[in-house]
């Protein structure tokens, strides 16, 4: 019993880093990582993995 709960345990565990839709988040979770940004993102900076961290325009901050 004890070795089915962990497997399903692992495999749920597994399945949850494989999921699309679920975004490497960055700059501070207020971007996500992604190949291209969507329309109504830009580019801030580079993610890790070496992804675009795409961010809203509202949230990019403001040079002065």
């Amino acid at each position: 019993m004890k070795t089915a709960v962990l497997s399903v345990t692992l495999l749920l565990l597994l399945l949850s880093q494989v999921i699309p839709g679920n975004p490497e988040k960055c700059w501070k979770s207020q971007g996500a990582c992604r190949n291209e940004c969507i329309k109504d993102e830009k580019l801030y900076i580079l993610c890790r993995s070496g992804k675009l961290c795409c961010v809203k325009p509202k949230k990019v901050p403001q040079l002065s």
